[in-house]
């Protein structure tokens, strides 16, 4: 696996139903990906006139011209199967359950990253944000949000930054929050994904905290937020202060592997390492 990041291509129109024609949902992601035709032409090495005889459906693409212009466009797996059913072939990137017996290697995989990490917290979710998997210091951080917001499948975000969640006990929400939704943004950008969209929007409209929340008094926050943006909760043991990192796997050929995301938070200070330590202890 290796840390990557989310790059933010500009907003392109709705994403296409699965059943539009092949040039439709060609054009969606040139246009999302803002090149022209004779941009992707020269990227994907084909005449920029086939090129739009492709797109306006007056010619029918290949299998593998599909999959060199999905690969030159950046498509997640997921809608890469979508081109190729719109083009008339079968899907060719599985999706399974991490449970499946195909998937034990990787499963096993991030179970070594999420107990490995102990003892400070990491999880890991779906490309909705869902809760997957999580070590053994994530259940005492959410301790306290409302009932309902703990039954599976547990949104990270929605848990984050709704008022019964943690919300209240985030002593920069504010600052927080805006790294949160411009992170979905992001990931809206580069996806299309419409449930994204959704809870991004959700999450907008939720109370954004009092003034001044940016960072609790004779905090280090200011020093960090010049390089990452900090998290910063409030626990009866004290404040803790960390910087996260999201780690995908590099080379997937399976969609559900492609949309796995294992968060890793690290103590920002000395404090909140030795908190940390404690609470693993009396766990």
């Amino acid at each position: 696996m290796n840390i990557a990041a989310l790059h933010s291509p500009a907003a392109a129109p709705r994403q296409p139903g699965a059943r539009e024609p092949f040039g439709m949902h060609l054009r969606h992601w040139r246009q999302r990906r803002r090149l022209s035709q004779l941009d992707l032409a020269q990227e994907a090495e084909v005449s920029t006139r086939h090129l739009s005889y492709v797109e306006t459906g007056r010619a029918a693409p290949s299998r593998e011209m599909v999959l060199r212009l999905a690969e030159r466009l950046d498509v997640p797996l997921r809608e890469r199967n979508a081109l190729l059913v719109a083009a008339g072939f079968a899907p060719m990137y599985r999706q399974r359950g991490l449970d499946d017996p195909a998937l034990a290697a990787a499963r096993r995989a991030v179970d070594l990253v999420l107990k490995g990490h102990e003892p400070y917290p990491a999880l890991a979710v779906d490309r909705h944000w869902n809760l997957v998997a999580h070590n053994a210091l994530v259940p005492l951080l959410m301790a306290g949000a409302a009932p309902e917001l703990l039954k599976p499948p547990i949104n990270v975000l929605r848990l984050s930054l709704h008022p019964d969640g943690i919300a209240p006990k985030i002593a920069n929400l504010v600052q927080w929050r805006a790294h949160l939704l411009e992170r979905l943004l992001q990931q809206v950008a580069a996806t299309g994904d419409a449930t994204l969209q959704a809870l991004h929007d959700e999450l907008a409209a939720y109370p954004i905290g009092p003034p001044g929340s940016e960072a609790p008094a004779g905090s280090s926050s200011g020093e960090l937020s010049s390089v990452v943006v900090p998290f910063q909760l409030v626990t009866p043991g004290g404040l803790l202060s960390f910087i996260s990192t999201t780690t995908i796997f590099g080379t997937p050929v399976d969609v559900t592997l492609q949309e796995l995301a294992v968060e890793s938070f690290f103590p920002a200070d000395a404090e909140t390492a030795a908190a940390l330590a404690a609470l693993a202890a009396a766990a």
